[in-house]
């Protein structure tokens, strides 16, 4: 892109060419550096390579009860789901956490970190343990799902939604104790981490989060979708993060345009590993109105 900044164009080529790859942050010591790339191996089950994955269709539901090999190269991009790992998003996004994270707080920007729509706790793990390695002790990881699946879609209000059959995916559905005990087996479950469980609707208005510094959404559907970012959003700092895992589905699609286009947002969005888009949120860009 003509007039880039370098450091931008630097982040975007640690992003898409590292591939597992981050390089060390200023003052990161090398052995913190390679803790947080073994565990990224270990919350994606790629340390040995000895997962099993549930089928699913092209259409994203669960084939049957019956798993088959993992596949490392569909792992690394979080294309298969996994029997036993952390997170489902793969390597390839999980670096993309740690990356925009490590930016984020190399450059001071201010406010908590949050992911809505969690499963097993994956991702949320991350941000608690590169909050760790960068001795953060004042920010908040806040963990958001209703523990509970994927809600009925309300298509009358939703109309994106129609037919939506994530609320059949069992699979989906992680109880909040798991998720605990996910943290504490890393030890990394302490005051630092908080939990809203129910859905969006009923928990993100009433959260106490005065500020982000990155926003990750991974709720497949317009409404999970529209309803985290309009709470959300207009607490993303400047200069912080948003993350959509789920670009690649119609209604959570639908969700990201529709709100950037009301706000007018025109900040450009990075595609990333198959699903994802991010984008960093411009200094001097449209805020939203809270």
């Amino acid at each position: 892109m003509t007039g880039e900044n370098p450091a931008r164009g630097d982040l975007r080529r640690r992003l898409h060419e590292g591939r597992g790859t981050v390089e060390p942050a200023r003052g990161q010591r090398e052995g913190e550096r390679r803790y947080l790339d073994l565990l990224i191996k270990e919350l994606t089950r790629t340390l040995h390579n000895d997962d099993a994955a549930i089928p699913f269709s092209a259409a994203g539901a669960p084939v049957g009860s019956s798993v088959m090999p993992m596949n490392p190269a569909l792992r690394q991009i979080g294309h298969e789901w996994p029997v036993s790992a952390e997170t489902m998003v793969g390597v390839e996004r999980m670096q993309n956490v740690r990356v925009l994270l490590e930016d984020a707080l190399r450059r001071g920007v201010p406010g908590d970190v949050i992911e809505t729509g969690v499963w097993r706790g994956g991702v949320t793990i991350l941000m608690r343990a590169v909050l760790a390695v960068w001795g953060d002790t004042e920010r908040t990881v806040w963990v958001a799902d209703s523990f509970e699946g994927l809600p009925k879609p309300d298509a009358e209000q939703f109309p994106a939604d129609s037919g939506d059959q994530h609320h059949t995916f069992t699979f989906l559905a992680v109880p909040v104790e798991e998720v605990k005990r996910n943290f504490a087996k890393y030890n990394l479950l302490d005051e630092q981490v908080q939990f809203l469980v129910g859905w969006f609707k009923d928990t993100l208005p009433t959260a106490p989060i005065e500020r982000l510094a990155m926003l990750r959404l991974d709720g497949d559907m317009y409404e999970s979708t529209i309803e985290s970012l309009d709470v959300l959003y207009p607490k993303l700092s400047p200069g912080g993060y948003c993350i959509i895992d789920d670009y690649d589905l119609p209604g959570c699609r639908k969700a990201v345009l529709d709100y950037r286009e009301e706000h007018g947002i025109l900040e450009p969005m990075h595609y990333f590993s198959l699903a994802s888009v991010w984008w960093r949120r411009d200094e001097a860009g449209p805020v939203a109105a809270s």
